[in-house]
């Protein structure tokens, strides 16, 4: 292949997709062998990484046109500057220092998911991600060590870039984080920052206190269309009806919901009065999911909503698919009102 015109030799490489495929044609010759390194724009590494450091030096070397990189593993440094994913999944050793290496190292980075590092306790990286990165999508899941309230608000101005956002914690809301010790409530300009662009919002368990917390996010984002919000501590309707004066571009909303204590009572976070808020506030509305988890058939009152509620919502958005689990307030009366819904596809 090494007499074959440049053009037509990579166009056959490029038509070759199966990595088993790719890696058995570099062997055939050095030509080969550097012609299909550096159009390689994609790269899935795992536990077979070791050293870490030395490793992904060597691949960043190897395939200077890598765009897309996985990593299902500890330890790494990077210096790829066309690179704009990448996911680090389960890096027990993996630390903040080597973060801030990949966030100084890749100016182009737009994808950003960490789940399941327990190692990140400074946070430069992600302050250094937010006033100098370009990240739009950013995943955060279950590290212990990042926090709602100084960690995530050191991000700044790179909420006002952000398109996706997912958010959750290791353990069950209950492991209450619920409290931001430099709040003021005379001078909330603490969380007054922008985030118009955010239309994918993921939000899980934990807990937010007042005014605080991640639930500052649910009245800014202008530009909302899908809406996560499982098993969240401490919001009420006032966030609910905060989000559909401020998101009718809302197109899914997915709320799972446990019984918590309001006011001397239990019961979950929402009642109605969010129900109404989003068929007043949401004309775009077409797929709701509602799941209600740990509620028991003998004390239905403990679910906030009642089937007028949902009759409401139905009636009122042009809703396509519903998904109902735990709904103990739902009888034969509402399947009838599911009937006459004009676009309930499923």
């Amino acid at each position: 292949m090494e007499d074959l015109p440049e053009a037509l030799s990579a166009e056959i490489v490029a038509r070759i997709t199966r990595t088993s495929d790719l890696n058995s044609l570099s062997l055939v010759s050095k030509w080969l062998y550097t012609n299909e390194a550096y159009q390689r724009s994609t790269l899935c590494v795992g536990c077979g990484l070791c050293p870490a450091r030395e490793a992904l030096t060597s691949l960043c070397s190897r395939f200077p046109n890598l765009w897309k990189v996985e990593i299902d593993y500890s330890g790494w440094t990077s210096d790829c500057k066309k690179l704009v994913s990448f996911r680090l999944i389960s890096a027990p050793e993996i630390t903040s220092s080597g973060l801030l290496t990949v966030a100084v190292g890749c100016k182009k980075l737009s994808t950003l998911h960490i789940i399941n590092c327990d190692k990140l306790e400074s946070k430069e990286w992600l302050e250094y991600l937010g006033w100098n990165g370009s990240l739009e999508e950013l995943v955060l899941k279950k590290c212990n060590e990042i926090n709602q309230y100084d960690d995530l608000l050191k991000f700044g101005p790179g909420w006002m870039r952000l398109h996706k956002f997912d958010f959750e914690t290791k353990f069950r809301y209950w492991c209450r984080d619920n409290f931001d010790p430099l709040y003021n409530a005379h001078n909330p300009s603490r969380y007054d920052f922008c985030c118009e662009n955010l239309n994918d919002l993921r939000l899980a368990r934990f807990g937010t206190g007042t005014e605080v917390g991640l639930r500052f996010l649910l009245g800014k984002c202008k530009a909302l269309e899908k809406l996560f919000l499982g098993y969240v501590d401490g919001l009420n309707d006032n966030d609910m009806i905060a989000l559909s004066q401020s998101c009718s571009n809302l197109t899914s909303i997915s709320l799972r919901l446990t019984v918590q204590f309001y006011d001397f009572s239990s019961r979950t976070a929402f009642t109605d009065d969010s129900l109404e808020a989003l068929a007043n506030s949401c004309p775009l509305l077409e797929a709701v999911e509602l799941t209600f988890y740990g509620v028991s058939t003998a004390y239905r009152s403990e679910i906030g909503f009642t089937q007028r509620g949902l009759v409401v919502l139905l009636q009122s958005c042009p809703i396509r698919f519903l998904v109902l689990n735990g709904a103990y307030f739902f009888n034969d009366d509402g399947m009838k009102a599911l009937s006459t819904a004009q676009c309930l596809d499923t």
